[in-house]
């Protein structure tokens, strides 16, 4: 809900909230003269640095300078913006914000909130369920999760029946509509009726920082696929701008540091022994809205990823991302064929602990990364890992650092400091200046065989690709967007190579009526030459910001811009081949009616071009 929050209001919320009261709630405070003191919560001490002045209504850390007001306080350490710690102290000084009264806010607010109400009566649902199930208790124990902590994840279990879920929220007076907008229950192909998304499945909610349940994940507890499941997108979920986990380590950790890993179990389990500062991104690729969030928590950020192949990747790209946002992060590199679940089953938290005294930097990881894909005692391996390694340090500004790494890795291959350095230097002019490259055509091998040049891909305008990628991410995430679309759009009319791919694959999928799942579409692209996957990643992930009300027309000016755009392109293509034979001095017969069938062509274009204008 928004407020409008003037600064006559925001002095009185300031005044009526005295600094000294709120800070006591948080930490414990001795009076030193006219100040409080105390442990500073916003970073590690043990001798107090941390003081509150009662007259001035100020606070400062001496230790690491932190400073301000009430308010900022607030948004320090319960992580609100602005006018979120004004509302947090206005409602504790029973000061009442006036509402902004713009209607479609008001709508679209109700209608949020009725899905956090039907979520958050799901969850009681599933909670009583798992309780009276002792087949689902069974499986917990067996994963080594007692009944508190099952309690303080408000772990639930959803039964085998196909609409349990379904009849026990409509009794409960909620809409059909409203429950399948909540990606609950899911209408029936070709039928009327509905049936539950969920069923024998352990279940977990997934919380806001505000306490409220958003979505839910669940896992079988037999042998049958899909291993997870999660909640669809819907107008209170977004999976690449949410964390799970983020509600108890708000509530249990002092936040000093934050360990990421991919999975629910892996942040119960740890939990379970202590280990209670861990966050695990949604069924989905990191982001990098997740990113920003988790910046907002812990000075340290480390990654903790299975130690197979695809987790490696998985930490790699994560790293990739934290790096953009300015983030540190360090990697907690666990034994082969481990996850974080069977490492603190086996070892315990105090092992666990001992991680981050082996922790790899950014590059220790890269170098990590690059060893486990190639076996050293391999020559052609070998060779494969130093042009590997070359080509990210070329990426590396500091001379210094690259000469430790090169050290450092000649040291631990048996590969000569030279080599490496030469294979640095491979396509540029000067390796101690590398950020002049060389022009490819300077290479005698294309100035003299440009039959061998591979022909780039089309260059789109900008309107046109993002309008490719919009589309993808809407079908991929949405059937009803996709029926819509597919009436006007097919796959050929994607001029994006990882665009038309991916359109392939989800038209495929939904004719075959099979369940869309992005593991699998990986997998799939994975197999075709020259797909970029970090851009599949980047279309999948986009965050479309499309309500109810305005998607219909979302998707028809897509489709128009698609449309129009490839015109105007198979438009310029026949032009040029216009040109092309006009300029001849002499044209033959065959020329001559080329023509003509090219002039034809370009009038027709012309006249669909006029109708999508």
């Amino acid at each position: 809900m928004s407020y409008y929050i003037d600064d006559d209001t925001i002095e009185r919320v300031r005044s009526s909230n005295n600094i000294v009261d709120i800070v006591s709630e948080y930490l414990t405070l001795k009076r030193t003269g006219s100040n409080y003191v105390g442990i500073c919560p916003f970073h590690s001490e043990k001798t107090p640095s941390f003081t509150v002045s009662d007259t001035k209504q100020f606070y400062h850390c001496f230790g690491c300078g932190e400073g301000g007001d009430v308010i900022s306080f607030i948004m320090k350490k319960e992580n609100l913006s602005f006018p979120e710690a004004v509302k947090f102290l206005a409602d504790k000084a029973g000061i009442p914000l006036k509402e902004k009264e713009f209607k479609k806010n008001k709508e679209l607010e109700n209608k949020k909130a009725k899905l956090y109400e039907i979520n958050r009566e799901a969850a009681r649902y599933f909670y009583k369920n798992l309780k009276a199930n002792n087949q689902a208790l069974f499986y917990l124990k067996q994963r080594a999760i007692d009944k508190r902590t099952a309690t303080v994840f408000g772990l639930g279990f959803a039964d085998r029946s196909w609409d349990s879920l379904y009849s026990y929220l409509t009794r409960k007076g909620y809409k059909e509509a409203d429950i399948e907008k909540a990606g609950l229950i899911i209408k029936k192909k070709g039928k009327d009726g509905y049936y539950d998304r969920f069923r024998n499945r352990i279940i977990f909610p997934i919380i806001d920082k505000r306490g409220r349940v958003i979505a839910f994940g669940g896992r079988v507890i037999d042998s049958s696929n899909p291993k997870y499941l999660n909640s669809p997108e819907t107008p209170v979920f977004s999976k690449g701008n949410n964390l799970f986990g983020l509600n108890i380590l708000r509530k249990h950790s002092n936040i000093k540091k934050v360990v990421l890993v991919e999975g629910y179990m892996d942040v119960i389990s740890l939990y379970s022994r202590g280990i209670d500062y861990t966050l695990a991104s949604l069924g989905t690729a990191f982001t990098e809205q997740q990113a920003k969030y988790l910046k907002r928590y812990g000075d340290e950020v480390y990654l903790c990823y299975d130690s197979d192949v695809a987790g490696l990747k998985a930490t790699d790209k994560a790293l990739e991302i934290l790096k953009k946002e300015g983030i540190n992060a360090k990697v907690l590199p666990l034994p082969s064929g481990k996850d974080p679940d069977d490492f603190i089953k086996e070892e315990g938290k105090e092992k666990f602990e001992q991680l981050f005294d082996s922790s790899l930097s950014y590059i220790d990881f890269k170098i990590y990364f690059y060893k486990k894909q190639y076996n050293l005692n391999n020559l052609d391996e070998k060779i494969k890992f130093t042009k590997n390694v070359a080509k990210f340090l070329k990426r590396i500004k500091s001379p210094i650092e690259i000469d430790v790494y090169l050290d450092k890795i000649s040291q631990e291959t048996n590969i000569s400091k030279e080599a490496i350095k030469k294979e640095i230097g491979r396509g540029y002019r000067n390796i101690d200046n590398r950020t002049i490259s060389k022009d490819k055509y300077i290479n005698t091998n294309y100035r003299y065989n440009k039959d061998k040049i591979i022909p780039v891909r089309s260059v789109l305008e900008s309107g046109h690709l993002i309008a490719e990628k919009t589309i993808i991410n809407l079908i991929f995430k949405d059937e009803k967007s996709f029926q819509k679309i597919k009436e006007h759009i097919n796959p050929e009319d994607f001029m994006n190579y990882e665009c038309r791919h991916l359109a392939n694959y989800i038209y495929k999928s939904y004719e075959d009526n099979e369940e869309l799942n992005k593991e699998r579409l990986i997998e799939y692209l994975d197999d075709i030459v020259d797909v970029d996957l970090d851009k599949v990643l980047e279309i999948l992930e986009l965050d479309i910001n499309a309500s109810d009300e305005n998607i219909d027309k979302i998707i028809q000016d897509l489709i128009e811009t698609l449309i129009s755009s490839k015109l105007k392109f198979e438009r310029k293509k026949i032009t040029e081949q216009i040109y092309n034979i006009d300029i001849k001095k002499e044209k033959d017969e065959r020329d001559v009616e080329k023509l003509k069938q090219l002039c034809s062509e370009l009038v027709e274009i012309d006249r669909k071009l006029k109708l999508h204008q």
